[in-house]
C-alpha cells in the first residue's frame, strides 16, 4: 500500500520560497502511468490543484501558479518536491501531495504552511 508524507517548514516569510517534499513509500514514483500531485487548501476555502510530475518526469502546472511553481523529483530517494516562489500570506494553506492514476487514490496527511513575517 502506497503511503505519502509531506515535509517542510511550517512557517515561511513573505517574498521567500516555500519548499516542500513528498516522500513516497510502498510504490515507485517512476511506475507507469502514475502522476504525483500537489494540492493545497487555504483556510476556509476549497482544494486547489497546483501541479503534477508524471512517472516519466514531465511536469504540468496550474496556469494561475505556473510562473511561481516548480515541481521536481529525486528518484533515488523516491521523493518529489514543490517550490513556490514569492509567497504572500494568501499562500497560507494546508499542502497535500497525492498520487493520481485516473483519480486521486492516495494522499499524504497534509502539512500546514503559514506565510507570515
Amino acid at each position: 500500500q502506497v503511503q505519502l508524507q509531506e515535509s517542510g517548514p511550517g512557517l515561511v516569510k513573505p517574498s521567500q520560497t516555500l519548499s516542500l517534499t513528498c516522500t513516497v513509500s510502498g510504490g515507485s514514483i517512476t511506475t507507469s502511468y502514475y502522476t504525483w500531485t500537489w494540492i493545497r487548501q487555504p483556510p476556509g476555502k476549497g482544494l486547489e490543484w497546483m501541479g503534477v510530475i508524471a512517472f516519466d518526469g514531465s511536469t504540468y502546472h496550474s496556469p494561475s501558479l505556473k510562473s511561481r511553481t516548480s515541481i521536481s523529483r529525486d528518484t533515488s530517494k523516491n521523493q518529489f518536491s514543490l517550490q513556490l516562489s514569492s509567497v504572500t500570506p494568501e499562500d497560507t494553506a494546508v499542502y497535500y501531495c497525492a498520487r493520481e492514476v485516473g483519480a486521486l487514490d492516495a494522499w499524504g496527511q497534509g502539512t500546514l504552511v503559514t506565510v507570515s513575517s
